[in-house]
């Protein structure tokens, strides 16, 4: 509570977490934030950092001296906005940098360890290769592989043995240390042990190759995981890239070049073609087509005129524009996706936490399992060898690589897939969601209409033609800025090849009724029935208003049109379907989901619109107020469906909320999108059944990770145990792991819809 006794909603703070390794890392850090009173944590591992939910009170200091306590180090993750240009003048790092960083820290141990390692496999494995006393070679050129190139490992296990802990790094460094160490003290008890090149190969009790060849694989493991992780987060630093770095800001008359982020709400900057719009705004003058692919994932640009709303980072294709900013900084869309992308990426679906819980125990229990496979295997008279090899391969075939970074790096991998393709999830939960819905409630106008207003029909009455008729009302229509006088003039100048309309003289406007004017000398009305009976002083005819009526009835807004004090005919508009509407329905189909139209439209133009897309007669709700649509969504989840909302507007943001999984059209207003789990940037159908397709493509990807994970675990370690499993290969088969669970979420990154 503040000082007026309000209650203070949490707040969110992003650290980078340095020095984690695996999911019992994860599991430290989470628990051990989890203990100050108030605070939510939630750590990613393939992007080293944590969303925390912190309420009043907490300092980020307190957060960062909780994180060093658990044996990791933290600090609070900058957040410039997407394009900004570093406040010190200094030059940022790059994205590659950043990325290459833990790969390369580990590329030059894994070279001193590959170069050191074959020997010491040749002179270990190979008789002919074998020399008198080599066994002291071997130990000599395995000891930099096991100390320093092994590092990491120790320095990890040091760390959580310091706090009480234990990770997959502990058996990594047991197991290394204690395959090395025995052999030593074998080497040193008996120094003659190899004096006789052929005497070890029988007696097998050095193991110096095993310790050398198990720290290789792992490090080429955890190299190339860094490398693997590094391209499945490319999605989102290319989406922060694509700001744009300078404006030309336009002030007094005068052009300046500014850096993109010293824009200010009201600032006009001018866009040339080609160059990116610098942030947010509206159009004030010049017209252009726009490249919003990047938002939409659509290739065909988008025209702007004055009055159209424009996004930053978006790319003008050809006329000059003056753009007025409206959003900046992190009030941008841009900035909006990445936080979507970002906070999909660190949050933990429900299926991750079932890792999560494994590995809270993961290696307390495989300690206790070495220590019993060496115990038994001595009880039951098992050589002292065989005994170690069996504990030492238990050790290295546990290391839970794998299941760490199953859920994770799957995630990390579609979220970021999806940023390419226009296709935003707002968190983890969502992909489980996706699975289970089974219905699909559709918002008419915005989403399977365009929400504008075309001419359909045009009926002249007397002696006027369709032309001449459409070139009348176009033309005192033109003066008007109501959107059904904008679909009037639009058909009027097509229908003459985009000639110029004639002027409009005396124009008059009634709200709610109609417009008069005169063109080219006569008198022309526009207008709906009672305002245009009153102007000419007589009611239609029952033949002229039986036509009205039966466009109405069909679904259609109709308007008079009265030429010199005479009814000249009737001109029929239309909320016209999107062209991939009735596409997009039947994938949503395709994927098992079944479509329902609820609409605040009249039965008639809800009728027309589901048989133009292929929504069943039974599948159609109409005149639903916007409440309606929430009670709409509940009678669906009453009867026992599942169900995703689609809509675009305000008045559909309560029923995205009440859905099981909500989705938001892009071109629909910021509360639509804010209630919404999905959000599709495009405002095609076909992308959202995209969005569904991924989701789902992406859970499955993660469940796969996860059977592996299990799989080589509950098979690997009896195996092992059972000392049917050398440890050199037991590194190797555990270093693939990981790097199996790796590539076989990268092949997200190829998802096509």
């Amino acid at each position: 509570m503040d000082q007026h006794g309000t209650a203070q909603l949490p707040r969110i703070v992003e650290l980078d977490i340095g020095g984690m390794t695996c999911a019992s890392c994860v599991n430290r850090v989470e628990r051990k934030l989890g203990k100050i009173e108030g605070v939510h944590a939630s750590v990613n591992l393939p992007l080293e950092s944590a969303r925390v939910e912190v309420p009043a009170g907490v300092s980020d200091e307190q957060l960062i001296s909780t994180v060093a306590a658990a044996g990791y180090t933290a600090k609070v993750k900058a957040q410039p906005h997407p394009g900004a240009a570093p406040r010190d003048g200094g030059p940022a790092p790059s994205s590659a940098e950043a990325d290459e960083a833990p790969a390369g820290s580990l590329l030059p141990r894994l070279a001193v360890a590959a170069v050191l390692t074959v020997p010491v496999v040749l002179i270990s494995m190979v008789p002919a290769a074998q020399f008198p006393h080599w066994g002291w070679w071997a130990a000599a050129l395995a000891l930099p592989v096991v100390t320093w190139a092994a590092w990491p490992f120790h320095r990890a296990a040091a760390v959580n043995a310091r706090h009480g802990g234990s990770t997959m790094d502990t058996l990594v460094s047991l197991g290394v240390t204690a395959a090395y160490v025995y052999s030593l003290v074998q080497l040193l008890a008996d120094p003659a042990l190899t004096a006789d090149p052929a005497m070890e190969m029988s007696g097998g009790a050095l193991y110096f190759e095993t310790a050398a060849v198990v720290t290789t694989f792992l490090l080429l493991g955890r190299w190339l995981e860094a490398r693997a992780k590094s391209r499945a987060g490319d999605a989102l630093r290319a989406l922060l890239d694509r700001g744009a770095k300078r404006a030309t800001l336009l002030r007094d008359g005068a052009e300046t070049e500014v850096p993109a982020d010293q824009l200010v709400p009201g600032d006009l900057f001018v866009v040339r073609p080609g160059e990116k719009v610098a942030t947010d705004g509206v159009v004030r003058e010049g017209a252009s087509a726009v490249d919003a692919s990047l938002l939409t994932g659509e290739s065909v640009p988008v025209e702007v005129a004055e009055g159209s709303r424009v996004t930053g980072a978006t790319v003008n294709t050809s006329g000059r524009l003056v753009v007025e900013a409206t959003r900046v900084g992190s009030d941008t869309t841009l900035a909006a996706m990445a936080r979507l992308v970002s906070e999909a990426q660190t949050g933990k679906a429900p299926i991750a936490r079932l890792a999560d819980r494994i590995s809270a125990v993961f290696v307390p229990v495989v300690l206790a399992i070495t220590a019993v496979t060496f115990v038994l295997w001595l009880l039951l008279g098992g050589a002292l060898p065989a005994a170690f090899t069996a504990a030492v391969a238990v050790l290295v075939i546990a290391c839970p690589c794998a299941l760490g970074l199953a859920t994770p790096i799957g995630l990390l991998a579609g979220s970021g897939r999806g940023s390419q393709l226009g296709i935003l999830i707002r968190g983890a939960h969502v992909l489980e969601d996706t699975r289970t819905v089974d219905t699909i409630v559709l918002d008419k106008t915005g989403t399977v209409t365009t929400g504008r207003l075309a001419v359909d029909t045009v009926d002249p009455l007397g002696d006027f033609d369709r032309a001449a008729l459409l070139r009348l009302a176009g033309a005192v229509e033109s003066a008007s800025e109501h959107p059904l006088a904008r679909a009037v003039t639009a058909a009027a100048r097509r229908a003459h090849d985009g000639a110029a309309l004639p002027a409009v003289v005396g124009f008059r406007s009634a709200p709610g009724g109609g417009v008069e004017g005169t063109v080219e000398g006569r008198r022309v009305l526009v207008g709906r029935t009672d305002w245009v009976a009153g102007q000419l002083g007589s009611a239609p005819d029952a033949e002229a208003a039986a036509s009205f009526a039966e466009r109405e009835e069909a679904g259609a807004t109709a308007v008079w049109v009265a030429v010199d004090g005479a009814l000249a005919g009737i001109v029929a508009l239309r909320d016209t379907v999107k062209p991939g509407s009735a596409a997009g329905i039947g994938r949503l189909r395709a994927l098992g989901l079944r479509p329902v139209l609820v609409t605040g439209d009249n039965a008639a133009v809800a009728a027309r619109v589901a048989g133009e897309v292929g929504i069943a007669a039974e599948d159609v709700q109409a005149g639903v107020r916007p409440e309606g649509k929430v009670q709409a969504v509940r009678r669906l989840q009453s009867g026992g469906a599942r169900v995703a909302m689609a809509g675009d507007g305000v008045n559909d943001a309560p029923a995205l909320a009440q859905a099981d999984l909500g989705i938001a059209m892009g071109s629909g207003t910021d509360v639509a999108r804010e209630a919404a789990d999905l959000t599709v940037m495009g405002d095609d159908l076909n992308q959202v059944a995209a969005a569904i397709a991924l989701s789902r493509r992406t859970l499955a990807i993660i469940k796969q990770n996860l059977f592996w994970a299990f799989f080589y675990n509950a098979v690997g370690i009896p195996v092992a145990a059972f000392g049917l499993l050398n440890p050199m290969i037991a590194g190797a088969a555990m270093a693939a792991s990981s790097v199996l669970v790796v590539a076989n979420s990268l092949r997200l990154t190829r998802f096509t819809p």
